[in-house]
């Protein structure tokens, strides 16, 4: 297996406490130890001083829970930035767009990017797909992201399941390498 360089950042988009009311976002989520994966990779990170990005969606929507006059755009407590970490806020669904994140890991000479976070569908893929299209080597961690149930154009339902692995398959080898969390740790050494 592939080992990454030390030109490597994390990208954490959108951990936040609105996640938490899955009737909200469309009902049954997969992926139930995505944060508890996603931390671990973050102490991985940590602990090898890696650059850390953690993306918060500030929805310009003031009836969603993801708008920051409601306490649903919080992020989740293990996910508050350190003092050396980077704190990006965006409004839209890609991280890239609006932000200083690009700028950022041109800056610091980032190769690769290893992206987390919720959901799949939305934010994690125009993240994904964004950071491929820049040139970046992306890893889109499987275990550490996770989508919703949805309802289709006509009516019919789609489990969130299907709904993720469906994303994966269209950025896997496109866009990003898909790998888990326990692939990934391994990369890192």
């Amino acid at each position: 297996m592939k080992s990454l360089n030390r030109n490597t950042a994390l990208l954490i988009v959108d951990i936040q406490k609105g996640f938490d009311n899955t009737e909200y976002w469309g009902g049954n989520r997969n992926n139930p130890k995505a944060e508890e994966n996603a931390k671990k990779i973050l102490d991985v990170f940590r602990k090898q001083q890696l650059p850390v990005f953690i993306i918060q969606h500030c929805s310009q929507d003031p009836q969603s829970l993801l708008h920051e006059s409601n306490e649903g755009n919080a992020l989740k407590d293990d996910f508050i930035p350190l003092e050396n970490e980077y704190l990006i806020k965006k409004n839209v669904n890609s991280s890239f767009i609006g932000t200083n994140l690009k700028e950022s890991l041109d800056r610091l000479s980032v190769e690769n990017t290893v992206i987390v976070g919720l959901t799949t569908i939305h934010c994690v893929s125009t993240t994904t797909r964004m950071s491929g299209n820049f040139g970046f080597n992306t890893y889109l961690i499987d275990d550490a992201c996770a989508s919703f149930d949805r309802m289709g154009i006509n009516g019919e339902k789609y489990s969130a399941q299907d709904i993720h692995n469906m994303e994966l398959s269209c950025l896997n080898n496109e866009f990003a390498t898909v790998i888990n969390t326990t692939e990934l740790i391994q990369m890192l050494g």
